[in-house]
């Protein structure tokens, strides 16, 4: 697949990746200035003209996804001594880093409410894990958002043990018992970033106490929202609900550590790419 075909696909779907472009170069290489690659952990679209050269630039760019630091980073590789190639030039690759989406969510339930909040999560640069129980729950138009990762699942405890770790979890499916089963599940696991559920006060009140007979701990327990969505949001429309849901999980959304500094060092790409000589 050709760099921009799979930076476009994975862009949409917020997937892990890394852009590769030469920047510089020096003496005998491969590509020229403006050659690009993209990386992912297990795959490689397009080329900077192969050899141990680029399998540095690969194994480089996965170290960084795993890393899981966005931003940029310069990298020089001298086309001999670090990539033991003898063509005795010099290359500098900038490499962008996309860690993927800044932030999972497991949807539990494609009811009406549900169905609001998908659409309103799908534009966003955020991985949705969208379950329900029902053969026939999701709507026709979210095969089309890349985003959105649909999966029916009758099983509450196996689609929970499916869920990446440190995802935030949303209980809203159409029937009780298979919410209390799920909050269970997810509670057991006990590695999700937040979980909220759907409903009542009065309905986390009798929740509660059969979770706390199960075997529950306080702590555990006060950490569940019920009822989900941002403080002094009213309204009972599905859309309104998903409104303040959305808007909640928002709130709960790590923020990124200021900085006036971003991406390569300044005195970085001065020492790289010195300022051309006055005529």
């Amino acid at each position: 697949m050709i760099w921009h075909e799979a930076l476009h696909r994975l862009q949409d779907a917020a997937e892990p990746h890394v852009l590769a472009s030469v920047v510089g170069t020096a003496g005998s290489t491969p590509r020229e200035p403006g050659a690009k690659m993209v990386i992912t952990a297990d795959a490689v679209h397009d080329t900077l003209g192969g050899g141990s050269f680029e399998y540095q630039v690969i194994d480089t760019a996965r170290q960084a996804l795993a890393d899981a630091e966005p931003g940029t980073r310069l990298e020089a590789f001298p086309l001999g001594a670090r990539s033991g190639q003898c063509c005795g030039g010099y290359v500098h690759v900038l490499l962008e880093v996309f860690p993927g989406a800044a932030l999972t969510v497991a949807l539990f339930g494609a009811g009406h409410v549900g169905q609001a909040l998908a659409g309103l999560l799908a534009p966003l640069p955020w991985r949705v894990l969208w379950h329900d129980s029902r053969d026939t729950g999701f709507p026709d138009w979210a095969a089309n958002q890349p985003r959105l990762s649909r999966r029916p699942a009758a099983d509450a405890d196996a689609a929970v043990a499916a869920l990446p770790p440190g995802c935030h979890a949303l209980v809203m499916t159409h029937d009780h018992d298979e919410d209390r089963r799920l909050v269970d599940a997810l509670l057991t696991r006990g590695d999700c970033a937040s979980l909220g559920l759907i409903g009542s006060t009065s309905k986390w009140a009798s929740f509660r106490r059969r979770l706390s007979d199960a075997g529950h701990p306080d702590d555990a327990l006060s950490r569940v929202r019920c009822p989900i969505g941002i403080a002094g949001a009213h309204g009972k429309l599905p859309y309104e609900i998903a409104v303040a849901v959305a808007a909640e999980l928002l709130t709960l959304k790590p923020q990124a550590a200021a900085s006036d500094r971003r991406g390569v060092e300044p005195q970085v790409l001065r020492a790289t790419f010195p300022p051309r000589s006055a005529p």
